[in-house]
Formats: structure tokens, sequence, C-alpha cells
């Protein structure tokens, strides 16, 4: 299947939109905690079992990119976004199923599986062919696309919880909702799936940089380098540090001030976390675009250097400053939602913009297991102490001093990021050259 090739005169800024329509509607599996009353309600699950179907959806998300990042990057972004969209709207199609005969299984396969692969293919499908469009500006085009994935949940909290209200919280509400979900998003998608194009030259704006660089790096190489493995520990470390308040914030705030004179009330936490999940978006095209400017290398001494003191500052005096605790959680949310956005500009400075698609795919990896690290270590820690007899601000304060230091881990491995050997600046498989010599535009044209 050979890509879209732009027809002359296409404006570059109708990809983006592109890539938004799809990182919009995957960015629902942020919203996916407005199912879980409802469901542990009808179906008699535990709360183990109703976050089952979205942790499976996180783990198929990592190993699709994983696995399916070379076919993304072979086929093109059309394909890519096409396949998507089928398994992202088949898996609530399966689990609207699931809920109208109260077969769990059903939902755990659809959201978690056959949805978790469409999260992962619709993840990483539009990357390669931003940078290729903005090679002045990967950092902000990429930041558009992931600021999607980062809001989609801004979009999709009200709508499933205003749907769940006007059709029941019981199974059949739950059933439809999921189907309405399901042909919606198939629809919203069918925009991207239509707008996507390659450029049709390699300087996509007249005037400006080409997109064709000395440095092409297949992805089967770029993960035997040193540098796709700094970056990994990078993204891992940053992600931990940022997960790791993102999944406790509400109860975190409110027992940090729990024995001071102004206590945290429930709104008020809710509040608290409206906004950090707006720095986690602001912070993805905020930062992205300031790489552009700065190097990706700077700025990921921000995410990690200035992430640190954050931490610091909270550990040591967050809880006698209310207005401190939260600005600096909200500098550390958009530290994390900056560093996934710009981690692919910073794979195409060091790999090229060939296969960057797949080779970011096989770096989410480490997002899965920052997934499960930053939450357990915060989790477990506050468990600990709390059995001990700890209270307040105590229960956090060794978990804050932890993160300080996987930070200081994640900035000594970006210091050790060099540019790639020269001996990897080939592509070596007569199958990749192939797929080199067919994304050009004069043989797709």
């Amino acid at each position: 299947m050979s890509p879209p090739v732009a027809p002359a005169g296409w404006s570059r800024w109708l990809v983006p939109p592109a890539a938004l329509s799809v990182h919009l509607s995957i960015g629902q599996a942020y919203a996916w905690s407005v199912f879980k009353p409802p469901l542990e309600s009808s179906l008699g699950l535990s709360g183990t079992q109703s976050a089952l179907p979205f942790q499976l959806a996180i783990v198929m998300l990592g190993l699709s990119a994983a696995f399916g990042g070379t076919l993304v990057e072979r086929n093109g972004p059309r394909w890519a976004m096409t396949v998507a969209l089928v398994c992202f709207s088949s898996g609530f199609l399966i689990s609207a199923l699931g809920a109208a005969t109260e077969q769990y299984w059903l939902i755990v396969l659809g959201y978690g599986f056959v949805g978790g692969i469409g999260l992962g293919i619709g993840y990483i499908s539009p990357v390669s062919t931003l940078i290729k469009w903005f090679p002045d500006r990967a950092g902000m085009a990429t930041g558009i696309a992931i600021m999607g994935f980062g809001g989609g949940a801004l979009i999709a909290s009200p709508w499933s919880a205003q749907m769940l209200e006007s059709f029941g919280s019981d199974s059949s509400g739950i059933a439809l909702a999921f189907l309405v979900h399901g042909l919606s998003y198939a629809v919203f998608m069918t925009l991207g799936v239509l707008l996507v194009r390659v450029p049709r030259g390699a300087q996509p704006v007249a005037g400006g940089p080409s997109a064709v660089e000395d440095i092409q790096v297949s992805a089967s190489r770029a993960v035997r380098t040193p540098q796709f493995w700094c970056l990994w520990v990078v993204l891992c470390m940053n992600v931990t540090a940022g997960i790791g308040i993102l999944e406790k914030a509400a109860p975190m705030i409110t027992d940090f001030f729990a024995d001071t004179s102004t206590p945290v009330s429930v709104s008020a936490a809710a509040g608290f976390v409206a906004l950090l999940s707006a720095a986690n978006m602001a912070g993805r095209i905020g930062w992205s675009s300031t790489s552009d400017l700065i190097g990706r290398k700077n700025i990921y001494r921000v995410y990690l250097g200035v992430g640190a003191l954050m931490y610091a500052l909270i550990a040591l005096i967050g809880d006698s400053s209310k207005p401190l605790f939260v600005l600096c959680a909200l500098v550390i949310l958009s530290f994390y939602g900056g560093g996934f956005a710009t981690i692919p500009a910073y794979l195409k400075d060091l790999f090229g913009a060939y296969q960057v698609g797949a080779i970011h795919g096989r770096l989410l990896t480490a997002w899965s297991t920052a997934g499960v690290l930053g939450p357990l270590i915060v989790n477990w820690i506050a468990d600990r102490q709390e059995d001990a007899g700890k209270h307040g601000s105590s229960l956090y304060t060794l978990s804050l001093f932890i993160m300080i230091g996987l930070l200081a881990v994640g900035f000594v491995a970006n210091e050790l990021v060099r540019p790639v050997h020269a001996r990897h600046h080939h592509v070596p498989a007569q199958r990749e050259a192939a797929d080199v010599e067919r994304q050009q535009p004069e043989s797709a044209a």
C-alpha cells in the first residue's frame, strides 16, 4: 500500500488536524474511570476487575506500538489510521455487546485487547508523517498531535458522564454509551484518514529545510545503539516521576494539608486534578515547541533537573504552602506531558526521519514500564508508612525523594546521549531500502 501523496499546493497545516482527530479520540482511554463505578454496580465487579480493561489496553498500546511500528512506517499513515479506527471503534462495539449481555469478558476483550491495539497503532500513526511535513518545527508538530492524546479525556469524561446520566448506569445504559462511543469515534477518526497526506517533495515548504537527511537508521539498528537505551531511561524516569503524582493527585493533596488549618475539600481536590490535566496538555505543545528553539537535550535537562527541584520543594516545604505545592505539581505535570511530546523529535534528531515512528513505538515500552513503576512506588510506600502510624505529608516523603533519585538517573542518561555513529547511517536490508525508495515522492507520484 502506497501512502497518499499530497497534490500540488496542499497545505501542510491540514496534517496536524488529521493527527488530532485520531489522538483526541484514542485519548478517551484517560477517561475510563467514568465507567468504573457503573460497571462495578451493574455487573458486581470489584475495583480491580473494573480496572482490568484499562490496564490491558495500556499493555496492548505498548506492545502494538513496539511490534507494529515497522508496519506503520512501511504502509504509511492512512493505513495506520484506518487500522486504529477499526480496532478502537470495534473495541467499543464488542464492549457494548458485552455490557448488553452482561458478559464481562467481552468488555475486557473489546476495550482492553482489540481497542488497545487501536490505541498503540493510532498513537504512533502520525508521528513520522508530521516530522516529514515539519522538519523545521518537529517538536511543535508532534506536540500538537500528542497534546490531543492528553486532552482527549477532557472531552470524553463529561461526555461519557452525560450519556450515563441520560441512558442510565445499568448494563443496558452502559451498552448504549459504548455503542455511541464506537460509532462517534469512527466518524471522527475518518476525518484523519481522509485528510492525511505525505509530502510530495523532499522540501515540503518552498525555501524551507529538506525532510531528507543523511542520517537514515532503521528501527532494527536503532535498538542496538546506546543512544536508544539512554533515551529509554530518560523517558521512563520522566514518566515515572509525573505519573506518580498524576495517579495519586487527589488523595495526595488531601493528605498533605489534612493536619493544617486549611484542609483540602473533595471538590478542591477534584479541581486540582483538573488543573494537573490542563498542565499535562499545555506542556505537550508548549515545551515541545520550546525544544525547537533550545534543542532536545537542553529541554530534557529542564524536565529532569528542574523536575527534581520541584520534587525537593514539595518534600521539604510543600505542606507549609498550598500555592507552592500546587505550582510545583503543575510544573512537574507539564514536564510529564512535554516529555511525551518531545521524544519523537529527539529520536528524529538522532536517527533521522526514516522509520522514526517504528523507533518511537519501541521506545514506548518505557511508558508501559513507568506506568507500573510510578504508581507502585507512591502507593506501596504510602501504605507502608500508614501501617507504621504515620500520616499527612509523611506518607509521601520517602517516595518523593525516590522520584528525585530517578530523575537524577534520567538526567545522567540524557547527558550520555551523543550523535549516532556513522556505521549506523545506512539502511542495511534490501526490503528496507525499497521502503525508502517507495516513500519518496518521485516514485509515489
